[in-house]
């Protein structure tokens, strides 16, 4: 038996914060997926971004909210 693959992996939906600034493109964009939390800045959608921990990430947010 073997697996293959659908080839239909689904984009992520990325979404911003309400209080990203009016040109849209000065903050970091966030998407879950099933393996982590990724991150990527808004300016360079293509380029690189990073994923991080569901737990990890709820940890940030919390610190970032103080």
């Amino acid at each position: 038996m073997s697996l293959r693959s659908s080839g239909k992996a689904s984009a992520p939906e990325w979404f911003k914060s309400s209080y990203s600034g009016s040109d849209n493109n000065d903050c970091v964009e966030v998407a879950r997926s099933s393996e982590a939390v990724r991150v990527r800045d808004s300016k360079d959608v293509p380029g690189p971004e990073i994923g991080v921990g569901a737990q990890a990430w709820s940890r940030f947010v919390a610190y970032a909210a103080r």
